[in-house]
């Protein structure tokens, strides 16, 4: 089996991988304050609770766009897993033209997002992936990743307006019927909705220009089933994106994975396995 790990600013996303059917998925929120044991006992209470031997786990692919808890989490999976686990962009590559001015600059989910939707949807192509911040991604119609936009989540926007403005109460994300508020809460959902989807039909329209005009739209992310019912350009809604394209990754490199279990007694916890080290 395959575990795939997707590590976000807000969330760590697991994808546990029979051959090419993906067993289950589970959260941890992510955390650099966490100890390796820590995560180790979450995920083997995954394991656990679905009757699922970790033995059988047979090699571990991360993308992570936290660095601060690298090194608890692959200490964790060579623990409580025994297998060293590899980041995707750093021990194997993921297999996508990179056309950014600096290509070490782009998240590493973004170009796993693109191996994935490429396969699945074709090109040329636009991912939008709706989380904490919210980023869209332009992939050519030769499938080459050339660049993007990156804006604040909806989510960010609301604890911001909650927290700069005194009398504004926090609010549950949801478009009110008319657009005109008869409220403040009502008033704030409609302006953060409808001024979101307003954002995101705007920048899909001129991406969707510079790429000529035919890309297929994907949305993913936390919030894309949510906005994309909001939203009428969006095309498709793909909630597993990122850890289709880890195991999609994991599919073309898999000699690099050989050999790769660690025999009970071996993790060193102070050895340096990435990085990042705690402070």
């Amino acid at each position: 089996m395959l575990l795939a790990i997707d590590v976000g600013n807000t969330n760590m996303v697991f994808g546990l991988y029979e051959d090419d059917r993906l067993r289950g998925t589970f959260r941890i929120s992510t955390n650099a304050e966490r100890t390796s044991d820590e995560l180790g006992m979450q995920i083997s209470q995954y394991y656990h609770f679905h009757g699922i031997d970790r033995s059988k786990t047979d090699a571990v692919i991360i993308a992570s766009v936290v660095p601060p808890v690298m090194y608890a989490l692959i200490n964790a999976i060579r623990k409580y897993l025994n297998v060293q686990p590899l980041v995707a962009g750093r021990d194997v590559d993921i297999g996508i033209e990179n056309r950014y001015a600096n290509p070490r600059e782009v998240g590493t989910d973004r170009l796993v997002n693109a191996v994935s939707a490429v396969r699945k949807y074709g090109k040329p192509l636009i991912i939008v992936d709706i989380g904490t911040a919210t980023t869209f991604d332009a992939i050519d119609e030769n499938g080459a990743y050339e660049g993007g936009v990156i804006f604040p989540g909806i989510k960010v926007a609301m604890e911001a307006l909650f927290l700069k403005a005194s009398k504004l109460p926090r609010v549950d994300i949801e478009r009110p019927a008319r657009a005109i508020g008869k409220t403040t809460v009502q008033s704030m959902q409609s302006g953060a909705v409808r001024g979101y989807v307003g954002a995101l039909t705007g920048i899909i329209m001129d991406i969707q220009k510079e790429l000529g005009g035919s890309a297929c739209v994907v949305a993913t992310g936390g919030m894309g089933r949510m906005m994309a019912n909001y939203c009428g350009l969006i095309d498709k809604v793909d909630p597993n994106l990122t850890l289709e394209g880890l195991r999609l990754i994991y599919e073309e490199n898999r000699q690099a994975f050989a050999g790769r279990h660690i025999s009970i007694g071996e993790v060193d916890e102070g050895e340096d396995w990435c990085e990042e080290k705690p402070v």
